[in-house]
């Protein structure tokens, strides 16, 4: 089954690039940029990918984006990713990525953008990955931090597809963030944002209501409101759901507990994608066939999964 679910063409909607730094890369790039690490060699780091929320993984994950300085640095990390998407049919991805990641530690915007683009540029000629770039603010930062982000942008406003919105949920509502976001759609821009992860299903309501979102990132807690789902299903807004993120982030303790088959059946458009691949086990493919694994998912749920892909792509 794996072998199969390999070869289905299908798109990734969820995935930050800074999540996909494997730890080979990262001392790698540690040792090209002279920076020291806190973990003597590859097993030791990948000993400590053990997180019991949300937080005790982002605490590793902007530990890790150090070691990203130049513009080759950020094209590296890129190109990986996009050979894995080769390797697993992934023929589109619309990958996040946290500016203020790196902004916050002297890093130039341009810097940080042009190793990327160029890197998208690449895959698209050589590899024939399809992509488009989504600018995520962080959401435990405040919305001045944010609007500053796109100011920084906006000279730039060609290189992107949207505005996300990412990092620590709770405490952070999207409403926190509603003038931004006007901002940036005035300018042209899509807008999504994460939502229903671990914050409450009214956090889904106020990125529709007040972010305006096309899409809901994660948002499995949807289920908790029936109204909220017949909305979601009624308007047909895709949900980028990542399995192995869930359970890795304990938002479910196994995956058969996972609700994506459930919410797939009810009429739903979900989608699967991996996250953070480098620290939770595994990129598209690997969910799929966790879900196959756990879930007993069918090779007809999974072309239609595959296929919500495909229809929820921005571009």
């Amino acid at each position: 089954m794996y072998d199969w679910l390999n070869a289905l063409p299908k798109a990734e909607l969820h995935m930050h690039l800074e999540g996909s730094l494997e730890p080979e890369l990262l001392f790698t790039l540690a040792e090209r940029n002279k920076v020291d690490l806190p973990w003597k060699d590859v097993d030791a780091l990948r000993g400590a990918y053990a997180f019991n929320n949300l937080q005790e993984f982002l605490d590793l994950y902007y530990q890790g984006a150090g070691v990203l300085q130049t513009e080759q640095d950020f094209y590296d990390l890129t190109w990986a990713y996009l050979l894995r998407c080769k390797a697993q049919n992934v023929i589109h991805t619309e990958p996040f990525f946290d500016p203020q990641t790196h902004t916050d530690r002297g890093i130039p915007f341009e810097v940080v953008l042009n190793g990327i683009n160029q890197a998208l540029r690449d895959g698209r000629q050589q590899l024939g990955v399809g992509s488009g770039l989504i600018l995520s603010f962080l959401r435990h930062l405040s919305e001045e931090e944010a609007e500053k982000t796109l100011d920084q942008a906006l000279p730039f406003r060609d290189a992107f597809i949207a505005v996300g919105l990412d990092s620590s949920e709770r405490g952070h509502p999207p409403s926190k963030f509603e003038r931004v976001f006007a901002r940036a759609r005035s300018e042209g821009l899509v807008a999504v944002a994460h939502a229903g992860e671990e914050g409450p299903p009214e956090y889904i309501w106020e990125a529709l209501d007040l972010l305006h979102i096309k899409r809901i990132d994660h948002g499995v807690r949807a289920i908790e409101d029936d109204r909220l789902m017949q909305r979601i299903i009624d308007e047909q807004i895709p949900l980028t759901v990542c399995p192995l993120s869930n359970t890795k982030l304990r938002v479910f303790d196994h995956m058969g507990q996972h609700n994506i088959l459930d919410m797939l059946e009810r009429g739903v458009k979900v989608t699967v994608n991996s996250d953070d691949p480098a620290y939770f086990g595994g990129y598209v493919t690997e969910n799929f066939h966790a879900l196959h694994e756990h879930l007993g998912m069918t090779q007809d749920q999974a072309r239609r999964l595959a296929q919500n892909s495909l229809d929820a792509r921005l571009i």
